[in-house]
């Protein structure tokens, strides 16, 4: 084919050797794991964009595994995005909730603030009781967390005794220490490039 390179038979041979190595490895890596099924904390931070949108993909997965799951949304507010669209789709498998009154630079009502991501956190423990629920997304955790709204040695203490089988997904840049010390899951997002840096405004489709 043009644009790739033929392979001679000992190149082709050596790459053989080299993957069925590399297969060895991971089979061995992997048949080494003892634990088959356990109710994960996962943290997704950082300062770089797609952590909301990484858990959304994650719930995705559960619901194609037709799992009941739950969404808090803890700072946002009743934006009209395209994830709520799209899994509002699935009204017999999900329980979503928008409790926050938006960013907080916008609301600028600390009192307020503290008001919503309280009922917030009320409405994930009613979650993380229900024994239906396997998969659980607290969006902008984090965040009510960094500012103070809620009392982080509290909250981690609910999620780490949260049942063995339920899986959460925690949300929000600056996530506290405690909270990735209790995590069995973290992905740090690096802000590498972003448009908006450039002039480019947040585009529907993209950014909600």
């Amino acid at each position: 084919m043009k644009g790739f390179e033929v392979q001679d038979d000992a190149e082709a041979l050596r790459h053989k050797q080299k993957m069925e190595k590399r297969k060895a490895a991971q089979d061995a890596e992997v048949a080494a794991k003892t634990i088959t099924q356990k109710g994960l904390l996962i943290v997704h931070t950082g300062k770089g964009k797609g952590k909301s949108t990484a858990a959304f993909g994650l719930l995705l997965r559960a619901l194609g595994h037709d799992w009941p799951c739950g969404v808090v949304q803890f700072i946002k507010g009743a934006w009209d995005t395209g994830e709520r669209r799209a899994l509002a789709r699935f009204p017999d498998l999900l329980s979503w909730h928008t409790m926050g009154e938006g960013f907080t630079w916008e609301t600028q009502h600390r009192a307020r603030d503290m008001s919503a991501a309280s009922v917030a956190w009320a409405k994930a423990c009613e979650l993380m009781a229900d024994p239906k629920i396997k998969l659980l997304v607290l969006d902008e955790l984090n965040i009510a967390l960094r500012y103070d709204y809620l009392p982080v040695t509290a909250v981690v203490a609910v999620l780490r005794s949260r049942r063995t089988a339920l899986h959460i997904v925690v949300t929000g840049r600056n996530a506290k220490p405690e909270m990735l010390d209790a995590a069995d899951l973290v992905t740090e997002m690096s802000l590498v490039k972003h448009h908006f840096a450039a002039g480019v405004k947040a585009q529907e489709g993209i950014e909600f």
